[in-house]
């Protein structure tokens, strides 16, 4: 059995990984830490996992952690993270951080957007953890920067066009809606079920930290430095993801070619499916799952294509996806763990 160790357990993303990692048949989850909730077992804190974790969640120093885990998962703001890598990395151990701490690649860009870095040093190691793309670079890995929910929704559904250089990267419009968990556990009035019920709001306009990650990974897919459009929305549910993306058709592609595109790209694939032509995706569809599924219209009449995808953001685009990253990781098969359909309704 491979030890993890679940630094950050009091969050929606740290629950998500409790949930997975529980029923994962190879895998013993250790310890579990939270300052809030110290000395509380875990599944009080969150009674769903009654029956399935027996933890208390632990607030200890990193040098007390280091010794019960084969592999740590960072659930845990940014800057924590950085703090905290450095020292398990030092101490053999391998770690996926699902911060924002490594996934940008150029330190100036990350402090532009966040805040200076401690751990500089790291980031030219630390591979970007979507598996459909760099699986082989994540399977020798020692540190994986999780990739962000609305970056997943959005590099999935671009990859095979921009790949293929049949899009015109420069005309890229995302529109993207969530979930409102998120925006995380602590309390914030603007989550507030009065504040979000029946409502539905744009937020964070043209200054999304998510952008720069977007930007990074589509400008290495298009072979050019690429700037888009990209405004998140707030929906008054629990979870999920849909993303909405429009972008200038090259010539020569209709919907049959465009279709086998993906179809090639992704017919392999565990966790991406591609809808049947004239069918689009749905957050109530994936919801539970680490599936994204994917669909698609070339509009003629504009010379443009939209794509559609739907992941569950703390799934696909979090938690599944850092467990998908953690088998790669200790040469397991991909998916374990992760099999379970989607919940309905």
């Amino acid at each position: 059995m491979i030890r993890v160790g679940l630094v950050g357990a009091s969050g929606y993303t740290g629950a998500e990984l409790a949930r997975i990692l529980c029923n994962h048949p190879q895998v013993e989850l250790t310890v579990a830490t939270s300052r809030q909730y110290a000395g509380k077992p875990l599944a009080e804190v969150f009674p769903h996992l009654r029956g399935k974790v027996d933890l208390l969640c632990e607030n200890v120093a990193v040098e007390a952690l280091v010794d019960r885990a084969d592999l740590f998962f960072l659930a845990v703001p940014h800057k924590t993270a950085m703090d905290l890598v450095p020292f398990f990395l030092e101490a053999g151990k391998k770690v996926v951080d699902l911060s924002a701490d490594f996934r940008i690649h150029d330190a100036s860009v990350y402090e532009a957007w966040y805040q200076p870095h401690s751990a500089a040093q790291y980031l030219a190691e630390a591979v970007y953890g979507l598996p459909e793309l760099y699986r082989d670079k994540v399977s020798t890995a020692r540190l994986v920067a999780n990739p962000g929910c609305y970056p997943t929704s959005v590099i999935l559904a671009l990859a095979p066009l921009l790949k293929a250089g049949c899009i015109d990267p420069t005309t890229l419009v995302v529109d993207s809606k969530s979930g409102v968990s998120g925006a995380g556990r602590g309390a914030n009035v603007g989550s507030l079920y009065c504040e979000m019920g029946e409502g539905f709001k744009a937020y964070k306009v043209g200054d999304h930290r998510h952008t720069p990650e977007i930007e990074q990974e589509i400008s290495l897919m298009a072979g050019q430095e690429v700037v888009i459009s990209f405004t998140p929305h707030l929906l008054p549910m629990s979870r999920g993801i849909l993303s909405t993306i429009y972008a200038g058709l090259a010539a020569g592609h209709d919907e049959a070619s465009i279709r086998k595109l993906y179809e090639d790209f992704y017919g392999q694939e565990e966790f991406v499916r591609l809808l049947p032509q004239g069918e689009y995706p749905a957050t109530q569809f994936v919801r539970g799952s680490n599936c994204c599924d994917i669909g698609f219209k070339v509009d003629p009449r504009t010379g443009r294509i939209v794509v559609v995808s739907a992941i569950d953001n703390l799934v696909k685009g979090a938690a599944g996806q850092a467990v998908q990253n953690m088998n790669l990781l200790c040469g397991l098969p991909e998916g374990e763990g992760l099999a379970q359909a989607p919940l309905f309704p």
